[in-house]
């Protein structure tokens, strides 16, 4: 349902020369990594720490006090994320904590004024997202815990805010001059990831977000800018990409993603283990393999992965974090070519695995371990010839009515066994 007053202005959005560019070259880029942090880190409990454990918004806030995060490194996090395979980067810039993470203007609640460590995290990730060939997309929350301004929804109750001093106009205007100061003091920005829609979803009259005028903000400020929004409800006008959380598009197993497929880009987000946010005792990384899977899913469905990653307190990327984007890497640098710069496959997506194409080249990516062949429909595309990626051997092709089989000798045992199709 659109919920937006003064909405003729983005219903008849028609993206820009620079944002039909943009679009493309995200469609393309098939992974990206997603960094949650924030001071929430110095707690070690995930970034909605402030909002589950009832923290007084006060007390939680002296954390700033405290947060020197001495081993961060803006080259060191760009170059392993580049290593891994990743074509771009999206980081908190604004938690629902209402902690911002560069040097706003807007309120001295940061991390240049309001810690010891006094610099300006977003600036340097900035550049060196530039230096080294990286887009840097920013991540920035609808919703805030802490300011009294912002009209409570159903989220962020018990932290001391005052209901009586909600002032929505007031807390509009401070957003827009925040993603202002990030449009036009930080470089060009891949894009906007706004998240918190959900936090008045079970209000009894639809609450008026105006991104209508928000989102033309953007993209005056930044033509080229994509605007994203994690809302969990059919893509709003103004929108460039469509975002599911933990799922695969089509799929909603986390409960998030039930709502239809556009034609626009298309945004998977999942995390490596199992918090958004840095906690010390979630440990349950997904396996290299797993992740591997993943990345070649959302593929095959013409989609992008954004891979999540919560920074340590004192600035580093955990180990085993490390560690999952060597193992990405490893495979992004043989097999890139056979998700990078592709649509999803003319197969749907099938138990044994998934399909993408460029041009007229098919790859048939058989996730599943121990087969020695896969049935696909006669009808789906012509196959001339198939031959298995790695070693470049034929693979027999066997027709039968209505089906196309492939077929070869020894079962399949590494994580992608992947099939070209000219």
């Amino acid at each position: 349902m659109l919920m937006m007053g003064g909405s003729m202005a983005q219903e008849t959005y028609t993206p820009s020369v620079e944002n039909v560019a943009s679009r493309q070259e995200f469609a393309d880029a098939k992974l990206g990594i997603f960094i949650h942090w924030g001071i929430y880190s110095m707690f070690a409990q995930g970034e909605w720490y402030l909002q589950n454990a009832d923290i007084d918004r006060e007390e939680y806030a002296k954390a700033a006090d405290a947060f020197y995060p001495h081993r961060f490194s803006a080259h060191q996090w760009v170059k392993a994320i580049k290593e891994a395979g990743a074509k771009y980067i999206c980081i908190t810039t604004r938690h629902h904590d209402g902690f911002s993470m560069w040097d706003t203007r807007e309120s001295d609640y940061n991390i240049v004024r309001a810690t010891p460590f006094g610099r300006d995290v977003i600036k340097e990730l900035a550049e060196e997202c530039q230096r080294q060939g990286l887009r840097l997309h920013l991540y920035y929350s609808h919703i805030d815990w802490t300011r009294d301004d912002y009209p409570m929804g159903r989220t962020g109750l018990h932290t001391g805010k005052d209901p009586k001093k909600a002032d929505w106009p007031h807390y509009y205007e401070f957003m827009n001059h925040q993603l202002t100061e990030l449009l036009t003091g930080y470089g060009p920005v891949g894009a906007i990831w706004f998240d918190g829609y959900w936090d008045r979803d079970q209000d009894p009259t639809p609450f008026d977000w105006q991104l209508d005028e928000q989102y033309a903000l953007i993209h005056r400020l930044q033509p080229g800018c994509l605007v994203g929004n994690n809302h969990h409800t059919t893509v709003h006008p103004g929108e460039d990409i469509q975002i599911f959380e933990r799922d695969v598009p089509g799929e909603n197993k986390a409960g998030l993603s039930g709502q239809a497929i556009s034609r626009l880009p298309l945004e998977t987000c999942q995390t490596m283990n199992g918090m958004w946010g840095y906690k010390v005792t979630d440990q349950n990384y997904k396996s290299v393999d797993d992740l591997i899977r993943l990345l070649v899913t959302t593929s095959g469905k013409g989609a992008n992965l954004l891979l999540n990653i919560g920074p340590q307190p004192n600035g580093q990327l955990p180990a085993m974090a490390i560690d999952r984007l060597k193992g990405i890497g490893e495979w992004t640098s043989r097999y890139g070519e056979t998700i990078y710069g592709t649509t999803a496959g003319a197969i749907d997506p099938q138990e044994w695995g998934v399909t993408t194409r460029k041009g007229n080249t098919t790859y048939v990516h058989v996730l599943q371990q121990g087969l020695t062949s896969v049935t696909i429909p006669a009808n789906a595309l012509k196959v001339k010839k198939a031959t298995a990626y790695d070693s470049n051997d034929p693979v027999k092709v066997s027709k039968g009515k209505g089906t196309i089989t492939l077929s070869w000798q020894k079962p399949t045992e590494q994580v992608d066994f992947i099939i070209r199709i000219n």
